[in-house]
């Protein structure tokens, strides 16, 4: 997570709100204060020039009213005299009015000569004379652009009688620069407490910042896995209970993740270890959840699977949809075989359905059911040939037994030979049945076997001596064996089976002339005995020699049938040297003969004994 920044910060944004409601209320204070204090002062400053003017009216009122005659001084310079007297620092000019709007005096020396005996024009002093009440206005100094204020107040006799009139003009500068000095006063304050309340606002503010920060800490923690760090805890205000709510989340959040990872590990452990293959997905479709087996199985990659469509992975996308696995959750059977490898799968579909009925996904399993599709199909084909098998001389019996129901019975000639085809094709099922049997019993694995320790050389002798003496066509049996005793454990009567197979296909197929040669290797390093019989025959197809060994297989199916063959002998010799530990194959090159191989362990104890 990115540090935030200092100008972004919660704690800057704290101490700008605490300085800013300080600030404001500062303000409102000193505006209600400032302008109160304006008009206190703007009174006070007033009601002192009225009783100057007041006081100085009596005066002039007196000087008026006096009896005048030639000893006596003129009223202007009686008036003069008293304006003399009226000193006060803010008051620039007093001017006295008669009735009759002319000036009498003023207290400006400079205006003597220019306003004495003249008549005013000003409208506030014919109002106050007319009207006989005092008034006043505030305006500019032309001069020194400072404001005045401006008084007007009627001379009066004891019985109303309007005399004249008083014209007062009083500078405010005074008045404004001390406000502008409270204001200074003020705004030091002011300043002198913001600075106060910033650190005051800095100290709270860590006091929340901090447990918060930690917490913020306590969180990217948490979001990394670690759950053993806790949060301070700085005091029991509600910033404590959100700390101490904070750990107790940590704790639950670590047990529940505890128990979360066990599950994990159960389900991945179990995933990891099915043989099938499971597909997890989201409720859009796409993969989230793939195992080992079912990459196997798919053979691609977990990184080219996840948030891919289901349909994609499963190769399905031309003939299913997302939805229709949903609706259908029927079994797909899906072949990915290749050349190289059969490949069969069972796809079966399970949705993924909450208590609402809102579904959140699908799981696939996949099974691999292609040794069950083998073993299906080895077993129709099994059927079909047992059944081709069986038919074929049962309808040649059938034919003949007719013939001869019909009368041909009757016949010397022909009846002997029916009767021989007959015993022939009878004999013929008999053999099919018993290697049948025989298959049956080793495929129940319950098969029997008595085993014993026999010298493999002097066996193989007597029984090439039989085939030797009891052979009808010209063959000659070539022998390259050891001229020492091999002990080998084995059943002489199923291996006897085995050979017995394996010589009479050789005779079967050579030509007359043709060579038979038995060999015998003993392979000390891997202790066991190698077995050939090869022949000079027609050979086998390259492409038919691995299936030689499996049932009813044959390469010339009419030839075999015609010399009395079942398509079983090299199947039940496979079974028989597998059931003794060994192995057994064919090569053949096409138009010059065949050689069958097969392996036996020998055994160790008597061989010892032997070699001591």
């Amino acid at each position: 997570m990115k540090k935030v920044g200092f100008f972004r910060s919660i704690h800057l944004k704290f101490v700008l709100i605490y300085v800013l409601l300080i600030l404001i209320a500062m303000q409102i204070i000193g505006v209600y204060f400032v302008s109160k204090l304006e008009s206190q002062l703007d009174r006070n400053f007033k009601s002192s020039l009225e009783e100057r003017i007041n006081l100085l009216a009596y005066s002039i009122e007196q000087e008026m009213k006096k009896q005048r005659d030639d000893t006596t001084p003129k009223i202007e310079e009686d008036i003069r005299t008293v304006l003399q007297d009226v000193k006060m620092e803010d008051i620039s000019e007093v001017r006295v009015i008669n009735s009759k709007s002319m000036v009498l005096g003023t207290s400006n020396p400079y205006n003597q000569a220019r306003m004495v005996g003249k008549r005013t024009t000003s409208l506030l002093i014919k109002r106050a004379l007319a009207v006989g009440s005092p008034s006043d206005k505030i305006e500019l100094d032309r001069n020194t652009r400072h404001r005045m204020r401006i008084m007007v107040a009627p001379i009066k006799t004891n019985n109303q009688e309007i005399i004249g009139a008083i014209y007062l003009e009083a500078s405010m500068e005074n008045l404004y620069n001390q406000m502008k000095q409270i204001n200074g006063i003020f705004m030091t304050g002011t300043i002198l407490a913001l600075v106060v309340t910033a650190v005051l606002g800095v100290l709270l503010a860590q006091t929340i910042t901090r447990p918060m920060s930690d917490m913020r800490k306590q969180a990217l923690e948490m979001a990394r896995g670690n759950f053993s760090r806790k949060v301070n805890i700085y005091g029991d205000d509600e910033i404590g209970q959100l700390a101490l709510s904070f750990n107790n989340l940590t704790k639950k959040l670590q047990e529940a993740q505890a128990t979360t990872e066990g599950e994990r590990r159960k389900l991945s452990s179990v995933l990891s270890h099915m043989t099938d293959g499971v597909i997890a997905t989201d409720r859009k479709g796409r993969v989230i959840l793939i195992n080992e087996p079912a990459l196997g199985m798919l053979n691609v990659s977990r990184e080219t699977v996840l948030q891919n469509p289901i349909v994609e992975v499963l190769d399905i996308g031309e003939t299913h949809t997302f939805d229709s696995l949903i609706s259908e959750q029927e079994s797909l059977i899906l072949d990915f075989s290749t050349e190289n490898k059969p490949l069969i799968l069972r796809a079966s579909n399970s949705i993924i359905q909450k208590e609402t009925g809102f579904i959140n996904g699908l799981i696939t399993v996949l099974h691999d059911i292609t040794e069950l599709e083998k073993i299906d199909q080895e077993r129709r084909e099994f059927v079909a040939n047992v059944s081709h098998e069986l038919r074929t001389p049962l309808t040649t019996m059938r034919s003949y037994l007719e013939a001869l129901a019909d009368g041909a019975w009757k016949d010397d000639d022909i009846a002997p030979k029916f009767l021989d085809v007959t015993q022939t094709e009878t004999e013929r099922m008999i053999r099919l049945v018993n290697d049948l049997l025989q298959l049956s019993k080793m495929d129940a694995k319950d098969y029997r076997f008595y085993k014993t320790s026999v010298d493999f050389i002097g066996f193989f002798n007597r029984i090439i001596d039989r085939f030797e003496l009891s052979k009808s066509q010209k063959v000659i049996f070539v022998r390259d064996l050891p001229n020492q005793e091999v002990f080998v454990s084995l059943d002489e009567d199923k291996i006897t089976q085995v050979l017995d197979n394996i010589i009479s296909n050789a005779m079967k197929y050579s030509p007359e002339g043709g060579t038979i040669t038995f060999a015998v290797h003993i392979e000390d390093a891997a202790k066991q005995v190698l077995v050939s019989i090869s022949d000079e025959g027609v050979g086998i197809p390259k492409a038919d020699v691995s299936k030689v060994f499996d049932r009813f297989y044959r390469v010339d199916k009419a030839r075999t049938r015609m010399l009395g063959g079942t398509g079983l002998g090299l199947a039940i010799a496979k079974e028989m040297i597998n059931a003794h530990n060994g192995d057994i194959w064919a090569s053949s090159q096409e138009g010059k003969g065949t050689k069958i191989f097969f392996t036996l362990p020998i055994t160790q104890d008597e061989q010892e004994d032997e070699w001591s």
